[in-house]
């Protein structure tokens, strides 16, 4: 059963990750904002993280903030474009190579409204790095994982997949002829494909009889540099001079549910946590509920179908 406190129990905090020695941990994005915060907790812990970002220099700088504070932490830098699938696979080859089993992806990278962008295959960006490279990326390392100890795949979700709408059309064929782009619903529409892609993935695992759980978290309200990439400059200022300073919560806080999926013993598949307070915008780790959209059986099988087609990936299960 997960392992959610009660009323009455502390609240769950960093401090309450098990030791993680001799386990291997992979987080995207792990560079700034979410998941530097989640990389520093895993190290502190005794976990070896790869690290999987698109700059290499600042992921080595993330890399020894992290050293200088966690003396000893196992840390290793290593490139991704998570927006181009020649990248995913070559980042997932290599290691492959190195490492004869993982035993927990945090699929954490993303971008956030930004400018109407297609990416290296021709996809519009938040579709393409959001969701086909960690699509690609898990199924490309997924035996790895089978072969880990306690293995999960952590999807980090948004409150806002509550507010998106999958246009399947748009999601193959990108925004553009005709269709108006609309930068923050693209972000929406992205983050509900992620938690959609989290559900079918825990069923497929199930249905499989995979050791490998699939689990989500969101971070409610947490000031990152995500919202920096936005093209709405109304949207940069509001978040940037106001919403963010009053409102929202550090990136160390933000990170705690899908810290608590990676690491607490026990926890389900397809277990989904968020912020315990009011709106889930901030708060310690607690269960939270999918929007209905995002558990829709046929939903599931149509994103899973087109991601493979897209990708070139289909997982080893059975």
């Amino acid at each position: 059963m997960s392992q959610a406190t009660s009323p009455h129990s502390p609240k769950w905090t960093a401090a309450d990750i098990p030791d993680l020695t001799g386990r291997i941990f992979v987080v995207t994005g792990a560079s700034s904002g979410l998941g530097l915060a989640t990389t520093r907790e895993l190290a502190r812990h005794g976990a070896h993280v790869v690290l999987a970002v698109r700059d290499e220099a600042k992921g080595g700088r993330a890399a020894a903030g992290i050293t200088a504070e966690v003396p000893g932490a196992s840390l290793d830098v290593r490139r991704i474009d998570l927006a181009d699938l020649d990248s995913v696979r070559e980042f997932a080859d290599k290691l492959r190579a190195d490492h004869p089993h993982l035993d927990v992806l945090v699929n954490n990278a993303g971008v956030m409204a930004p400018p109407l962008t297609l990416s290296a295959q021709g996809h519009e960006l938040q579709f393409a790095a959001n969701h086909l490279g960690h699509f690609a990326l898990t199924g490309l390392l997924l035996d790895r994982l089978a072969a880990g100890r306690g293995p999960r795949v952590v999807t980090v979700s948004s409150l806002m997949h509550r507010r998106g709408r999958i246009d399947f059309e748009a999601l193959e064929h990108g925004y553009g002829a005709g269709r108006r782009y609309a930068p923050s619903a693209a972000y929406n529409q992205s983050k509900l494909v992620n938690t959609v892609f989290g559900h079918e993935l825990h069923r497929r695992l199930t249905a499989a009889g995979s050791p490998v759980r699939s689990v989500l978290g969101h971070p409610g309200y947490s000031r990152t540099n995500l919202q920096g990439d936005t093209a709405v400059a109304l949207v940069r200022w509001v978040y940037g001079k106001i919403a963010s300073p009053l409102f929202a919560q550090p990136a160390a806080a933000g990170a705690l549910p899908q810290l608590y999926v990676a690491t607490v013993p026990g926890v389900d598949g397809g277990a989904f946590y968020g912020p315990d307070g009011a709106g889930e915008l901030r708060g310690a780790p607690k269960p939270v509920p999918y929007a209905p959209a995002a558990t829709d059986p046929g939903t599931g099988r149509r994103l899973w179908e087109l991601s493979e087609r897209l990708t070139g990936v289909r997982f080893p299960l059975g």
